[in-house]
């Protein structure tokens, strides 16, 4: 009897395991479907995609169901959430200045730190089954003809297709969306990156609506960062995203510097996942890299942008309608 009890368990224990390893498959099966549900091959020749926006308007109320919500009495301009011209927010980080006066100094010590959130920097979330935390990357506004474009990583918006679950949220902070919720009309990479994810290439621009106000310009609603083509490095620099896992952005300040001739680098500690994409600054609002290119993005100590150079300008162009 003994050794037919022992075969039974066995038999059991083998059961298990195969309902679980069966188990197993029909949830990776449905992982690896919901993330190709939420990609498109747009045109990866170009690096373009023109998203639906029946699907954007979904991606923005899955946004506003439960993940974030627009404040009841929104900022009526840019300048309510924007941090002082001179001393220190509540972190400790030195806020931005006039660098060229001489009013920028390094963090000390040289460790990412949490600080105020401003209105043309925000998260980029992908809500879904897709594997990524609620926002999983960052953006910031910048400068354009028609007031509606962010940049970003490539990487953020790119990988084996272009991601339809995009929305951003400019000032995000505590799951407030104070300047409401936008979405993609339109995404630019450079071919580059679809054809090789490039490290070189790691850039990406976005147009954006918000839905349910037509005609609003986002950069009329949150101000917009200028960008500097062909910087000359190094310069001193201020980078600034929001880690995955948290509802707040951070910060920090050092000299950015070549890594090579098409790769911009800044050393800090406790840059996480999550910033790709966030702003690289000089001067308090002007964009010269956007976290992302080597390794990724860097590692523990050290982040990197790709160098804005001709290649970036092109395609900062073509994003704009040539214009």
């Amino acid at each position: 009897m003994g050794k037919v009890r022992d075969g039974a368990v066995r038999v059991g224990v083998l059961l298990g395991i195969c309902l679980a390893l069966a188990a197993g498959g029909v949830l990776v099966w449905g992982q690896l479907r919901a993330v190709a549900s939420h990609r498109a091959d747009g045109d990866p020749a170009r690096g373009s995609y023109l998203q639906d926006p029946e699907r954007a308007d979904r991606t923005a109320a899955d946004v506003l169901d439960g993940i974030a919500s627009e404040a009841e009495d929104p900022p009526t301009d840019a300048a309510a959430f924007a941090r002082t011209e001179s001393g220190s927010d509540a972190s400790g980080s030195p806020a931005p200045v006039r660098w060229a006066d001489g009013g920028w100094r390094p963090s000390s010590p040289l460790r990412a730190r949490t600080t105020a959130s401003e209105p043309a920097i925000g998260a980029l979330f992908s809500p879904g089954n897709d594997w990524d935390a609620d926002h999983h990357c960052s953006a910031s506004v910048v400068h354009s003809p028609d007031g509606d474009l962010i940049a970003t990583a490539a990487h953020c918006v790119y990988q084996d297709g272009f991601r339809t679950n995009l929305a951003f949220v400019p000032g995000y902070r505590d799951g407030k969306a104070p300047y409401g919720v936008w979405v993609p009309s339109r995404v630019d990479v450079d071919p580059r990156w679809t054809r090789s994810a490039d490290p070189d290439h790691d850039v990406a621009f976005l147009r954006l609506r918000r839905p349910g106000h037509p005609g609003e310009r986002l950069e009329d609603v949150t101000g917009a960062l200028t960008i500097r083509f062909r910087p000359q490095l190094p310069l001193p620099a201020r980078l600034v995203g929001y880690p995955n896992d948290t509802e707040q952005p951070l910060d920090c300040y050092n000299t950015a510097r070549p890594e090579g001739p098409t790769q911009l680098r800044l050393d800090c500690a406790d840059v996480p996942n999550g910033t790709s994409g966030g702003p690289v600054l000089t001067d308090g609002s002007t964009l010269i890299g956007v976290i992302g290119g080597r390794d990724g993005g860097g590692d523990e100590t050290t982040s990197y942008s790709s160098w804005f150079d001709d290649s970036v300008h092109a395609l900062y162009t073509r994003a704009t309608g040539g214009r």
